[in-house]
């Protein structure tokens, strides 16, 4: 489970309800929701809350470094609470399921200097792609 609403709470983020339900829908491990995956979630819990406030909240939530947009291929972005552990991400070619995984070693050591162009590199986004277990069955 991840610690988002702590987080939040503990930035003096002024958590108004709507807020409080669309950081509770994205909190857990593995969540890689779309905006309007989150706004049909929160709206099963807070029926009034509108479309643009999920989108300005998670605009929000991203802003402030508590959630990463994760963009995989041209689907739409996804939105990842797990923002301070380091992790890359595994995503079906099929369907679009996204899983955080943590592979040995450190891929910002691994760029060979003479790889690195005089770049100084600051953080690596590594996507590892197949097919998940419900698709390669089907």
């Amino acid at each position: 489970m991840s610690d988002l609403l702590e987080r939040l709470r503990g930035r003096g983020w002024r958590m108004t309800a709507q807020r409080r339900v669309v950081a509770e829908v994205l909190d857990g491990d593995h969540v890689h929701l779309t905006a309007d995956e989150v706004h049909a979630r929160a709206a099963q819990r807070l029926p009034e809350i509108s479309r643009a406030t999920v989108y300005n909240t998670l605009g929000e939530m991203v802003s402030l470094g508590e959630v990463i947009e994760v963009a995989t291929d041209h689907r739409a972005k996804r939105y990842d609470p797990n923002a301070h552990h380091p992790h890359q991400h595994l995503v079906c070619a099929n369907c679009g399921a996204v899983r955080d995984v943590r592979p040995a070693g450190d891929p910002l050591k691994d760029l060979p200097a003479d790889e690195r162009f005089g770049y100084t590199v600051s953080d690596v986004e590594i996507t590892y792609r197949g097919l998940c277990p419900a698709c390669a069955s089907a």
